[in-house]
């Protein structure tokens, strides 16, 4: 999630910043998928009867789809389509400073994100000839700060999905894609967070959906982070005494992103069902080499890592309760996250021996005009050098937002939101009984939601204009991951008023295949 100030913020390596400014509304996955249909022509007049003595025949029953969750993935349909995630933020603290991020770990409450937006064209077609449905997506993104925040003409932009797929090509249940995309399954809505898996990459991918409700994705990508760990250019002089200065590309690596996923569905009662999901990660690049110094070269050699991960997920199919419990290991390189670059390596200049073990639990829960959602994570980083650093940390929150829907209409509401959040680190500190001890912070957070819902009841409806405060208190040791001059490191309780406006609609940033 993006901050207001993210310099002062304390992150939890490894962090991903695509994931960061992501929002998403979690669903629960649904016991079969949407059915595609071409579209059809104009009913054409029916024809004159000639009156018959025989009885006409019985009326035959009327087809009614049935409703459709507002945030489920619409049906291919010829032409255009345009969807939409945003929010817009406005608020500060109780001394007039500009709201900002005031978690210590590295997926913490939603409730002080900033302003962000993303705008998304589809074109999805049926192709008679072959029996096909294609849909092509582009996605822009648009971060903080707006114009009308700081009177700047500019805009911080991303492409976030450029891609087509084409479903159903050559064998009923078959979906193939190409391009660039976000590639990710099921999140924890209060946190920001896809725990399994979150990719995005620049490759492509298959899937195949069975009878059986069971499916089957294979995808590879490409990409290269910013950093001098996979690229690097020098300056030298052009060739045939020629004036000036040559860049040349001296360390030029891509990483290779690969990953496999399975999912089966077993059906409970009308809309009801159990999910299982199995999934892995391959990540790798390739050996090359950099410049230390004038004419000083470094070989980096090849490296690599892996993800096994697992979920397992109930939902009832009404107004969207479900649990989901997620388990996921990294290794190597993958530990790092995709748009990272290792630190803290290893004595062969790799990041063998890095890991990061995670354990999850997201869910929402709906009776009558009451709601709770809930998140927790617990995650255990090591990176690649031996002994514990700063970099190595424990750290989980649980977070709980119950709410109540008020009205006969329910078009307004209220919700509370609590939550605990810990971090251990690896450097070692001096105690009160003055023996080594790890650096252990807490943080505790309270706020109150009132809310206005014109789509009405639902914890994933929206459109929401909401009004928030937010109460956070942090100990001396959580101060103490802020340099001094920061208002964090001075102030142990901090105070959060704003007014947030979300809306999500037809966007495929917010729905899988």
């Amino acid at each position: 999630m993006a901050a207001a100030e993210p310099p002062a913020q304390p992150a939890a390596e490894p962090t991903d910043p695509a994931t960061e400014t992501e929002p998403a509304a979690p669903e629960p996955a649904t016991p079969e998928p949407a059915t595609l249909e071409p579209a059809r022509s104009a009913p054409q007049t029916a024809p004159t009867v000639q009156p018959s003595s025989e009885p006409a025949p019985a009326a035959e029953p009327k087809v009614v789809r049935a409703p459709r969750d507002p945030n489920a993935p619409p049906d291919y349909a010829q032409g255009f389509h345009f969807g939409s995630y945003g929010r817009v933020v406005a608020g500060g603290d109780a001394t007039g400073r500009p709201g900002r991020n005031a978690d210590i770990v590295a997926h913490g409450s939603r409730l002080d994100e900033s302003t962000y937006a993303e705008l998304e064209v589809r074109r999805e077609d049926y192709w008679e000839a072959t029996g096909t449905y294609t849909r092509m997506v582009m996605t822009l993104a648009f971060a903080n700060p707006i114009f009308h925040y700081n009177g700047k003409f500019d805009a911080a932009l991303a492409i976030r999905n450029l891609y087509i797929e084409a479903a159903d090509i050559g064998v009923k249940g078959l979906n193939v894609w190409m391009g660039s995309r976000m590639y990710r399954g099921d999140d924890i809505y209060l946190l920001n967070f896809w725990p399994l898996d979150n990719l995005n990459t620049i490759g492509g991918g298959a899937s195949y959906r069975l009878a059986s409700r069971t499916v089957f994705k294979l995808h590879a990508g490409l990409n290269q982070p910013n950093s001098g760990w996979f690229r690097q250019t020098i300056d030298r002089p052009p060739v045939h005494n020629q004036l000036g200065a040559t860049e040349v590309a001296l360390l030029d690596r891509q990483k290779l992103i690969a990953s496999a996923k399975v999912e089966h569905t077993v059906p409970v009662g009308e809309s009801g069902g159990i999910k299982g999901t199995g999934y892995g990660e391959l990540h790798y690049t390739g050996a090359g080499q950099r410049e230390l110094r004038d004419l000083v070269y470094e070989d980096l050699p090849a490296d690599k890592g892996f993800v096994v991960g697992a979920q397992a997920s109930g939902f009832t199919g009404k107004r969207s309760t479900h649990l989901n419990l997620i388990a996921r290991y990294a290794r190597g390189l993958a530990a790092y996250g995709e748009f990272n670059a290792p630190v803290q390596l290893a004595l062969d200049r790799t990041s063998a021996g890095a890991s990061e073990l995670l354990f999850a639990a997201g869910g929402n829960y709906e009776a009558g005009p009451f709601g709770l959602m809930l998140g927790a994570y617990y995650r255990r980083w090591r990176n690649a050098s031996d002994g514990l650093d700063f970099h190595d940390l424990n750290e989980g929150i649980a977070i709980l937002r119950p709410q109540v829907w008020l009205g006969k209409k329910k078009i307004a509401g209220i919700a509370l939101e609590g939550s605990y959040q810990a971090q251990q680190r690896g450097i070692q500190l001096i105690s009160d009984d003055g023996a080594l001890a790890p650096l252990f912070s807490q943080v505790g957070r309270f706020g109150v939601i009132p809310f206005l819902s014109p789509g009405g009841q639902g914890g994933f409806t929206r459109p929401h204009l909401q009004l928030i405060y937010v109460l956070t208190g942090r100990d001396q040791r959580a101060r103490s991951l802020y340099v001094p001059e920061d208002i964090f490191a001075r102030r142990g309780v901090d105070h959060l008023i704003a007014i947030t406006a979300e809306w999500w609609f037809g966007s495929t940033s917010y729905f899988r295949d």
